[in-house]
């Protein structure tokens, strides 16, 4: 039946043109009781052309319409009686109220002649005055003119549904459309997430791990002792490394832990202590301070601290030179977290900075940048007028409080 159902909906046309012929059917035996040849002939020329309204209705809409105005005046003309063909009219008055792709000027026109065709008609086909009274004739027409509105009103009923349930079809496509860009968007953002993390621990630790290396190579014949001791360095912060990738990959498997049933904690300002020590364990001098009175932080904001430190402390010992030392300040505002890490070497290149931190080796101020701005603070980095780098800060607490 659902087949069937959906064969007929795919072919209108063909639906149409079987009830226009069964109409037509019906309509002959009133062209035969029709006397006279050209009788016989009007009659059946208007039914065919009403028959043709029927089969053409939904293909063609308004051209039916205008045609079926048309057979109606050429009926009162030639008086041509009304009939059962005169159906038609009430269907395509429906047709064109109900069609969302006619014209608007179309429903108004099938409107008015629903309202003015029954008394034209009562006017033109009526009895005598004397035979039929003139209420008599006002209540005929008012019950032919019913049909005719409420077909009308029908169609433009369901001429609205239509318009309704195509808005909610369009809109939820536009809707899953912008699903979609979210989706892609939070993908793009995750990816972009992970990056940086992935950056600063490699970048950090890897770094503290080829100078140590290289520092153990160098005194290996004549300080066995310092070499031991920058073996353990590497050894220690590969571990370090290790143990902050399980960290990431244990946030990707959705559903996972790691080891040891729980998430490592992120690092945050508390951290710092540890990160300085090691930087000096690496060679790297470094003054830290703390400025005001510590309190808890937002954890974003406290992730943001520890990774521009820690990517600062990175840039100084990539391109800081021999004999470079650093200084760290950690201020507690009311409202916003100061960071300032500053270094006396010989600085980035100019071009390093100007194109956002991309050098080939990463994208350490880029990702600065973007850590800083979701948090929405404000950073400033870039070579310091006496010489070496400066890299300062500014992550806003009152809003997130």
């Amino acid at each position: 039946m659902q087949r069937l159902y959906d064969f007929l909906r795919r072919h209108p046309t063909g639906v149409d043109s079987f009830w226009a012929f069964l109409l037509f059917g019906l309509t002959g035996l009133w062209v035969i009781s029709r006397s006279g040849i050209e009788g016989k002939f009007l009659g059946l020329f208007f039914s065919i052309g009403l028959c043709l309204v029927i089969a053409l209705r939904r293909k063609y809409p308004v051209k039916m319409l205008l045609l079926t105005a048309a057979l109606g005046i050429g009926q009162l003309i030639f008086n041509v009686t009304p009939n059962t063909g005169d159906f038609a009219m009430l269907v395509i008055i429906y047709t064109v109220a109900s069609e969302t792709s006619a014209r608007r000027w179309a429903s108004r026109f099938a409107l008015a002649a629903a309202l003015i065709a029954p008394g034209l008609s009562q006017l033109r086909f009526r009895d005598s005055p004397v035979e039929t009274p003139l209420w008599a004739a006002a209540f005929f027409t008012v019950l032919l003119t019913v049909p005719f509105v409420l077909a009308w009103v029908l169609g433009d009923s369901i001429r609205t549904r239509r318009a309704y349930w195509a808005q909610l079809e369009e809109k939820a496509a536009r809707l899953e459309k912008e699903r979609e860009a979210q989706s892609r968007i939070a993908v793009a953002a995750e990816r972009a997430r992970i990056a940086r993390e992935l950056h600063d621990v490699v970048a950090h630790n890897v770094s503290v791990m080829v100078v140590q290396a290289d520092g153990a190579a160098y005194v290996l014949d004549a300080a066995p002792e310092q070499a031991r001791q920058a073996l353990e360095t590497i050894s220690g912060t590969g571990r370090q490394a290790l143990a902050e990738m399980r960290r990431l990959l244990g946030v990707l498997r959705t559903g996972e832990q790691a080891e040891g049933g729980e998430y490592v904690p992120q690092p945050g300002v508390e951290q710092l202590a540890d990160l300085i020590d090691q930087v000096r364990g690496a060679g790297l001098p470094v003054d830290f301070r703390v400025v005001g009175e510590p309190r808890p932080l937002p954890s974003s904001v406290e992730l943001t601290a520890y990774r521009i430190v820690q990517e600062a402390l990175t840039n100084t010992r990539k391109h800081g030179g021999p004999s470079v030392s650093a200084t760290v300040r950690l201020t507690y505002r009311d409202d916003d977290l100061d960071l300032l890490v500053e270094d006396d070497g010989r600085g980035a290149q100019h071009e390093l900075y100007e194109s956002g931190g991309e050098d080939g080796l990463g994208h350490g101020l880029i990702g600065m940048r973007e850590r800083v701005g979701m948090v929405g603070g404000i950073l400033d980095a870039g070579p310091r007028p006496g010489g070496g780098f400066r890299v300062n800060a500014v992550l806003p607490l009152k809003a997130e409080r």
